[in-house]
């Protein structure tokens, strides 16, 4: 977490300093498409030994319906994560409903939730596996507009993941939390 609070700090005040800048009336896309991505923190949170802090990146695509509402699709790779004991490497898909509510002229709050499809690749013990599955997620962050079609954003997103062993001679189920901070760009066509 450490490392990306001065990223979010940095994000809040370059958006501060563009509102200032540019003090007309942001008149922004009210619907239609658009792509961004994110970097940031993640945390896994896990029951066994798959605890761990890495990086994690995203790419988006998504479809605003009105001022207030959007679908959303995502890549998101976890990166690898755990110990010499147990580690593991996740990626996945997803898909959100995403809930806007414009704060200011620059600045909009939004939440969102949807399921992730993800794809775990582990090792435990010396014994390795795939494992495919899906999970629930949410997440809330903050829209800053840089012009009508530029935004920065920051947000957290926790996904309620878990990792299946079936390789393992018992079958074992590995509760696991992805805790997600990020900041990233969007652009509205």
């Amino acid at each position: 977490m450490k490392k990306v609070m001065p990223i979010i700090a940095s994000t809040i005040a370059l958006s501060s300093f563009a509102g200032i800048a540019h003090a007309e009336d942001w008149s922004t896309n009210e619907s239609g498409l658009y792509i961004g991505g994110n970097y940031g923190y993640l945390k896994v949170d896990s029951d066994d030994d798959f605890d761990d802090n890495n990086d994690v990146w995203q790419g988006l695509i998504g479809y605003r319906f009105s001022e207030f509402f959007a679908l959303e699709g995502s890549y998101t790779d976890f990166g690898s994560y755990g110990g010499s004991l147990a580690n593991a490497e996740t990626d996945g898909y997803s898909a959100a409903l995403k809930g806007i509510l414009p704060l200011t002229d620059s600045i909009e709050f939004f939440a969102k939730a949807g399921q992730i499809w993800y794809d775990t690749d582990y090792s435990v013990a010396g014994v390795t596996g795939s494992s495919d599955d899906e999970a629930l997620f949410a997440g809330a962050g903050l829209n800053f507009k840089l012009s009508e079609q530029l935004l920065l954003n920051a947000q957290y997103t926790w996904y309620d993941a878990e990792l299946s062993a079936d390789d393992l001679d018992e079958d074992s189920d590995f509760d696991t939390n992805f805790n997600q901070a990020s900041v990233g760009v969007e652009y509205r066509f």
